[in-house]
C-alpha cells in the first residue's frame, strides 16, 4: 500500500482487532505561512501486547516520535505517510511532533490570505481519510 492510498477495509479491521483507542490530544501551531506544527498525543490499548501497528500521518517532516516514553528513530519508523509503532504494550501512549503542510486541494487544512482585507483564513472540509494531513491518526 502506498501512503497516498486510503486504508483498506481489511487493514482497518485488523487494526481495530488489535487496538482500542482511548484518547487523542491534538495541538496545532497555525502561525506558519506554508507549514504548521502538529503535536498528537494518542493513548490506546493493545489486545496483543508485543504486536506492531502503525499510525497514519502525511507530513513533510516528523521531528519526533515517542512511544511509551522511548524516542523512536524517525528515519526508521516514518516513510512519509505512516509511522510504525513496534512492540506495543497492553496500554500505550505515542506523542508525535511534525510539520504538516497547508493544502489547497480539498485534502487537509487550507490557508488563504485575502488580498482585499489582508486577513488570513483557515478552513477544512476534508474526509476522515484526509485527517492524516493535519494530525497523526
Amino acid at each position: 500500500m502506498t501512503g497516498t492510498e486510503n486504508i483498506t477495509r481489511a487493514q482497518a479491521q485488523e487494526r481495530a482487532r488489535l487496538i482500542e483507542s482511548r484518547s487523542y490530544d491534538v495541538t496545532v501551531d497555525l502561525t506558519g505561512d506554508i507549514l504548521f506544527t502538529s503535536v498528537t498525543k494518542a493513548t490506546f490499548g493493545c489486545r496483543t501486547p508485543g504486536a506492531d501497528t502503525w499510525i497514519d500521518l502525511i507530513a513533510p517532516q516528523v521531528h519526533s516520535v515517542v512511544l511509551n516514553g522511548a524516542n523512536l528513530d524517525v528515519t526508521q519508523v516514518f516513510d512519509g505517510h505512516r509511522i510504525d509503532l513496534p512492540n506495543l504494550l497492553a496500554e500505550n501512549e505515542v506523542v508525535i511532533t511534525a510539520d504538516c503542510a497547508y493544502m489547497n486541494t480539498g485534502e487537509g487544512l487550507h490557508r488563504f490570505v485575502d488580498p482585499v482585507d489582508n486577513e488570513t483564513y483557515l478552513y477544512t472540509q476534508f474526509e476522515s481519510a484526509d485527517a492524516r494531513r493535519m494530525f497523526a491518526c
